[in-house]
């Protein structure tokens, strides 16, 4: 559950302007082009819109893969840190396609607060709700953007009853929205009483906001057709009624969500949801460790790795750590405990992210995200620290839905696709399994698309044509239990047995049976479909 500022000390200044969230939403619903909008009125960027022009200018600042780029999909989180009013935001894009959800997952243990994007005519759709019960499990505060409402859009009321429907959540309206589709003219801002008219001239300006007093106010009728203004009026009071007014202990904790109606394509609607999770979202949280829970204001610095992305620059060949500090003040230059290897790490060239896009970061704050360049070292789930042995919880690693061995088109090139494999394996963008008996690999995913993108990457980035083909295995679960049973285990059916790249023991499955199996013959072994990445 979140702290609130009641029962702890006030945090440092730098820290208490953090706001470190991550958008999430079924694909298609219009997140890429939001994310453009924030960094647009961030200052991070000078123009928007690439997102639907072509060729090169197609490439979005959130998007930098390629395959990506081709695609017009976003398939791996990328993390962007920038200046918005008073507030330091850190915005981490995921993975819409479903086929990437582990990386969302992921990415949604560095984060205080999600923002939930729907589509204005298609509601909350299968992945929306996916993503939302992680959120919930993490007890994420969740404000939500209801988009494209300058296309025909399903009626307001319908689409907060379905929210509240299917997530099991209250829905307090922050804005409402006058007409939709081509008589879409704006919102109301139930929070502020203003009214928000929607600039269609030119989709990267926003109209200045008007400020009224109330829905009395004879200024509105110089703004809303007079049937429009007599509809919003009707709704409002009905709103009123029906609905919650927001309460923002009740969104901190989970329970409420907040909603803004708009359009990130004409840029309505995002400045009103930027200024939202600025003075309503959550400061950084304390983050939990095995060993205790830590606090952002404590002094010493502590981080962990979420997410490990390598040849983000094509021309360096590196691998980046995304790394979530915890707590403290970090400078450049520190040298951090590495806990899984013992060893002291400098870190000297530490990055901040604007996209594809970096900057040496001279110094960072809990609830920041910095980039630790490295080669191989710093893999996910590990902590970093200025001495303590803490091993950061709750980072998933899940088991492969999908199984297809790999084979690499010149023979001669074996030792570049094993490195390449394991390179993938580190980053969290595949499982890789080293079969007891035989040569070769087992590959395995979450969704199909990603052997799509594996096949790409391993080319671009290695110079090397692939092939995956199907295998007999269709899942794999960890093996654990007392060494003499697992060893025992393992020589009885050394056909099934593979390693990962973390040399841990693999049970390779074809059907439910083999699973349960080994459930009723070795009650002291534990076969698990998950494998937390905690170090």
């Amino acid at each position: 559950m979140l702290e609130t500022p009641m029962n702890r000390p006030a945090l440092p200044t730098e820290i208490a302007r953090r706001r470190t969230f991550a958008i999430i939403s079924h694909p298609d619903a219009g997140k890429t082009t939001l994310t453009e909008k924030f960094l647009l009125f961030g200052g991070a960027i000078q123009m928007a819109g690439q997102v639907r022009a072509k060729g090169e200018a197609r490439r979005t600042r959130s998007d930098f893969m390629k395959l990506e780029q081709d695609r017009g999909i976003s398939v791996s989180a990328s993390a962007m840190s920038f200046d918005f009013d008073k507030y330091r935001f850190n915005l981490v894009d995921t993975p819409g396609h479903s086929d990437f959800s582990e990386d969302t997952y992921r990415t949604l243990t560095a984060v205080d607060a999600a923002i939930m994007v729907i589509d204005g005519a298609k509601g909350v759709e299968s992945q929306t709700r996916k993503l939302f019960e992680v959120c919930r499990l993490r007890d994420l505060p969740i404000l939500t953007f209801c988009n494209k409402m300058d296309r025909e859009s399903r009626d307001t009321f319908e689409i907060i009853d379905e929210i509240q429907e299917n997530l099991a959540i209250d829905v307090a309206p922050a804005s409402w929205p006058i007409g939709m589709g081509r008589d879409f003219i704006g919102a109301y801002d139930l929070l502020h009483d203003r009214l928000e008219i929607m600039d269609r001239a030119d989709r990267n300006k926003v109209a200045e906001s008007i400020a009224i007093t109330g829905l009395d106010d004879p200024k509105l009728a110089e703004h809303v057709p007079a049937e429009q203004l007599a509809k919003l009026r009707d709704e409002l009071e009905m709103a009123r009624e029906l609905l919650p007014a927001f309460d923002r202990q009740a969104f901190l904790e989970g329970h409420m969500t907040p909603i803004w109606f708009g359009s990130a394509i004409n840029s309505f609607g995002v400045k009103e949801l930027m200024r939202g999770i600025g003075d309503y979202g959550p400061e950084p949280q304390p983050q939990k460790a095995a060993e205790r829970e830590i606090l952002p204001e404590e002094s010493k610095v502590t981080g962990f790795v979420f997410k490990v992305q390598a040849n983000m620059d094509p021309k360096h060949r590196d691998r980046v750590a995304f790394v979530r500090l915890a707590s403290g003040h970090f400078a450049r230059g520190m040298k951090l405990l590495h806990v899984r290897s013992k060893k002291p790490m400098a870190v000297s060239n530490p990055v901040l992210f604007l996209a594809a896009d970096r900057e040496l970061a001279e110094e960072a704050w809990a609830g920041d995200i910095i980039g630790i360049p490295n080669h191989g070292q710093l893999r996910i789930g590990d902590a970093l620290t200025e001495g303590e042995a803490l091993r950061f919880t709750g980072i998933p690693s899940f088991a492969p839905e999908l199984l297809q061995t790999v084979r690499a088109g010149d023979p001669m090139k074996a030792k570049h696709l094993e490195k390449a494999l394991m390179q993938f394996a580190e980053e969290g963008a595949a499982k890789v399994f080293k079969p007891a008996i035989g040569s070769g690999f087992i590959v395995g995913v979450v969704g199909a698309l990603q052997f799509d993108v594996l096949a790409s990457r391993i080319e671009i980035e290695y110079s090397l044509p692939v092939r995956f083909e199907s295998s007999q295995f269709t899942s794999a679960r960890w093996v654990t239990g007392p060494k003499a049973d697992v060893e025992k285990f393992v020589n009885a059916n050394k056909g099934h047995i593979a390693n990962d790249h973390d040399g841990d023991i693999v049970y390779l499955t074809r059907l439910q049976w083999d699973i349960d199996r080994i459930i009723r013959d070795h009650p002291s072994l534990k076969l698990s479909a998950t494998k937390e990445m905690m170090v």
